[in-house]
């Protein structure tokens, strides 16, 4: 399975308003949302809700992506979200997210018996390129006990 099938078949929400992953790498994650009535807001675009959903989705995902081989003795979990709205949202939305560290620097600091923290960038763009939003998530690898 791949990381997008493995987040679609575990978080409803991504079903619910049918996120696709484009890509997931350890790199790099790229989602769509598409364009739906029924998630649209006052101004007939996407619901703030949704955007972050989408923005959170691909954060995940990169997460999952770079740390899955962890996840026997470490949870990743959000510590904290900023979302910035920059132009307003119209249409098909595609996020994409980005590693703020070296995933091997926070693996080695999971190998010290830390709880590693890191940063993931997420761009929302609208279909003629113009950045909508800007996320930014820091992420931690949670020990299991």
């Amino acid at each position: 399975m791949t990381v997008g099938e493995i987040l679609s078949a575990s978080v409803p929400m991504v079903r619910t308003l049918g996120i696709e992953y484009l890509e997931t790498t350890a790199e790099r994650a790229v989602l769509t949302l598409p364009d739906r009535a029924e998630y649209h807001n006052h101004l007939a675009g996407p619901h703030a809700g949704a955007m972050f959903t989408l923005a959170e989705s691909a954060s995940g995902a990169i997460v999952v992506a770079a740390f899955g081989d962890q996840m026997a003795r470490a949870v990743p979990l959000p510590v904290t979200t900023e979302m910035a709205f920059k132009k307003v949202a119209m249409g098909d939305l595609t996020a994409t997210a980005v590693l703020g560290r070296p995933a091997a620097e926070v693996v080695a600091e999971l190998d010290e018996g830390k709880r590693p923290e890191f940063p993931v960038s997420v761009e929302i763009r609208r279909a003629d390129g113009a950045v909508t939003s800007e996320m930014s998530v820091v992420w931690t690898l949670r020990p299991n006990r």
